[in-house]
């Protein structure tokens, strides 16, 4: 329906063009928005006061003169200018209610479009090391790098999803310290347990295992524990490996896959780091000092140039950072996004630097970044901290256990990335209106439930057959419940457009709502067949968007609760 109002205002200023009352050699585009208070209307347009300027005459003039030149429509009721010269529309119901038949032909296809047209785009998300269990702030990554995913690939958009593992590093050889010595018997409390060791029980999994000679495959390798207490090599190759495959199982178990595992180590192992750091010193863009090697960052909008590689000889982080996202760009990806943790946020200013200075054609700004604020867990009020088989944090695979996967996808989607998250255990475990994967889930299961008792009286709907004559849903309700369906393709849209997954689940929460509303003030199973049919049309499109944006988030969509 907005695209209807958008173009009856397109024709209009074209006439108005014609005629000379707004210039030819201008281009005056409409934006057509939703209205808060329905006493407005249901779409509102200040094109009026945007081009009055240009029209040489009062906002409100020139709103009359556009409403004077719109084109007849049937799907208008009326028409009214507001405040200083706002156009809003009150749609006809028989054509919002429309929108049903719509949905229903498109099926799972309704809301998707090709805005993409197969375009090739990367996304990063998690990319922990792999040194132990995921982590909340890793849940949220993941939740929302894998439905900005699944919106790209609803956009038309040929979506590669990539881990960056950072397998090189102190960190790394923390890792193998802490199994080694829990291979040699030694627990946390121990004077020579390493400063920096790991605490978590999850280590003596992996000494065990390494101990019992277990094989583990990860992805692009199979590893065999040796068994050798001393050989620090194979205990730190083993050690990686099996918290990858853990790391792995967690991701599955939160239906999240990659297409790309890519390890940090082989860009050494390949020359790429030594490669970037020699091109960016033929490109003239470091210089040594205190006997470190810095990038001239302060060149490409820094606020001060960086160590790239230090006194020990051992480079920074963002150095092979650098040279990864060199790797992305060579791959053919030109556009990439990063969902990282908000801790990320002085990296991006340094890597698109690094990237520029590279002199390699790579546009300024590039790549994307989408950075989450944390998580705190809290029970009964009270913030949860420890996760006892990680030793000092929460883990993904806790709230999975406690909550489930569609709850804990849910809560670490709903809301903006840049807005620290409170994740309520209590309130996830709930099956109350206040729960909002709860809440929404139930309207898909309550219109599966009507279908079952239509069933039961003898009367069994195809899935997505229109009956009846939708010219009866003159109601209120029902043509609120048809504009917000109506809302649903620009939603997607604009999701994937502005990289915000959730406003998803915003806009599911509010249909949800209104299908409950409708539900509880207007009987369905009516003894006229005609409105009968009607009703329980308009209820299988709200139930087939309901299951569109929930299969969005990776969420189920049960019949029955």
């Amino acid at each position: 329906m907005k695209d209807t109002v958008t173009e009856l205002l397109e024709a209009a200023l074209a006439a108005l063009q014609s005629e000379g009352t707004l210039p030819a050699d201008q281009t005056f585009t409409p934006q057509v928005g939703n209205t808060k208070d329905k006493s407005h209307g249901d779409y509102a347009c200040n094109i009026a006061l945007v081009a009055s300027k240009a029209a040489g005459c009062a906002p409100r003039q020139l709103a009359e003169a556009l409403i004077a030149k719109l084109p007849a429509s049937p799907a208008l009721d009326k028409v009214e200018i507001a405040g200083p010269g706002f156009i809003n529309f009150f749609m006809n119901a028989e054509s919002a209610v429309s929108i049903a038949a719509d949905i229903l032909a498109q099926g799972k296809q309704f809301g998707r479009n090709n805005d993409g047209q197969g375009q090739k785009v990367q996304v990063e998300f998690v990319s922990a090391n792999p040194t132990g269990p995921l982590h909340v702030g890793h849940g949220r990554g993941a939740a929302i790098g894998d439905s900005l995913c699944r919106l790209l690939e609803a956009n038309g958009y040929d979506v590669t999803r990539e881990f960056y593992y950072n397998d090189a590093g102190a960190q790394i050889n923390n890792l193998g310290l802490s199994v080694q010595s829990r291979v040699k018997g030694l627990t946390p409390e121990h004077e020579q347990w390493p400063d920096d060791g790991y605490r978590g029980d999850y280590i003596i999994d992996v000494a065990n295992a390494y101990l019992a000679g277990e094989t583990v495959i990860a992805d692009d390798r199979s590893v065999t524990g040796k068994a050798d207490p001393d050989d620090m090599d194979a205990i730190r190759e083993f050690a990686v490996a099996y918290l990858r495959r853990e790391q792995d199982l967690d991701l599955k178990a939160f239906g999240v896959e990659f297409d790309v595992y890519f390890l940090e180590s082989s860009l050494y192992q390949d020359g790429k780091v030594d490669a970037t750091v020699q091109r960016l010193q033929q490109n003239g863009f470091t210089y040594e000092q205190d006997g470190a090697l810095w990038l001239k960052t302060t060149e490409f909008g820094d606020d001060k140039d960086r160590v790239m590689r230090k006194q020990d000889g051992g480079y920074t982080y963002f150095l092979p950072d650098v040279a990864y996202h060199l790797d992305k760009w060579q791959r053919g990806f030109t556009t990439v996004i990063n969902e990282q943790g908000a801790d990320h946020h002085s990296t991006v200013t340094r890597v698109r630097a690094g990237l520029q200075a590279l002199n390699a054609d790579i546009p300024r700004g590039w790549p994307d970044y989408v950075l989450h604020q944390m998580v705190m867990v809290t029970r009964s009020g009270q913030e949860v901290k420890i996760s006892k088989r990680a030793g000092s944090y929460v883990t993904v695979r806790d709230l999975i256990d406690e909550v489930g996967r569609d709850a804990t996808r849910f809560f670490l989607t709903a809301r903006r990335v840049d807005s620290q998250l409170t994740f309520d255990i209590d309130l996830a475990r709930s099956q109350t209106n206040d729960n909002p994967v709860y809440y929404i889930q139930y309207a898909h299961a309550r219109i599966c439930s009507v279908l079952r008792k239509l069933a039961d009286e003898g009367v069994v709907r195809e899935r997505n057959q229109v009956a009846g004559d939708l010219s009866l849903l003159n109601l209120d309700e029902e043509k609120e419940l048809a504009n917000q369906l109506a809302r649903y393709p620009e939603l997607i849209r604009n999701a994937a457009t502005q990289r915000e997954p959730h406003q998803l689940p915003q806009y599911l929460r509010e249909l949800a709502g209104q299908l409950h509303t409708y539900y509880n003030a207007h009987k369905v199973l009516v003894e006229d067949p005609a409105l009968r049919d009607a009703r329980v049309t308009l209820y299988l499109a709200v139930r087939q968007v309901i299951e569109n944006g929930l299969g969005l988030l990776g969420i189920s969509a049960p019949e029955e609760m």
